[in-house]
């Protein structure tokens, strides 16, 4: 087979058209590629139990009823766990509660935690666990910021029902930073 100029020109320019399409593809997936999620260093937890506010979330499908007062309440058990106590006021004004279980992962300091609000019977099965990551923490507990590794979850909490506009700015830069997507974050009515 003879190979004619036209050809060998075709050819040439079909593999740069690959090769430009390929660094082109490879160079879109890194540019949306988002850093592994870090925890913080270490929870104090005992410092850590108490009640915490809502400020902000993304919006879930367990708390669409929830409409203001969002609130979550740890308390330590004998066993090491922490009993959860979520609870929010619905549009009727009436109290929703869940209760749960949380354990921690990796060691009595670490900030990664897996909770469930499943029966005690199905505490077995893997998937009734969620990811409690804690990603940014206030020095002296007065605020966190909560998700999971796919950071399809997020929570701003504080230990009051409202946080300074300063701090929730300094809060949203960090999150924009760390690769969240702050269009889908709601601000929780207090």
């Amino acid at each position: 087979m003879k190979h004619t100029p036209m050809k060998q020109a075709l050819r040439a320019s079909a593999l740069s058209a690959l090769v430009c399409l390929g660094t082109w593809a490879a160079a879109c997936h890194a540019q949306n590629a988002v850093t592994p999620l870090a925890t913080v260093p270490s929870v104090d937890v005992p410092r850590y139990m108490g009640t915490w506010h809502e400020i902000a979330k993304y919006p879930n499908w367990f708390q669409k009823q929830c409409v203001s007062s969002t609130q979550a309440t740890y308390s330590l058990q004998p066993d090491g766990r922490v009993q959860v106590l979520n609870r929010c006021k619905t549009d009727k004004g009436e109290w929703r509660e869940a209760l749960g279980v949380a354990r921690q992962i990796g060691g009595p300091t670490s900030a990664k935690l897996k909770v469930r609000f499943a029966p005690e019977w199905l505490s077995f099965i893997p998937m009734v666990w969620g990811d409690y990551w804690i990603i940014d923490l206030d020095p002296q507990y007065q605020w966190v910021v909560v998700s999971e590794p796919k950071r399809d979850y997020l929570w701003i909490l504080s230990r009051t029902p409202q946080l300074p506009p300063a701090t929730v700015q300094q809060l949203l830069d960090k999150l924009a930073t760390a690769g969240f997507d702050l269009k889908r974050l709601e601000i929780s009515p207090p």
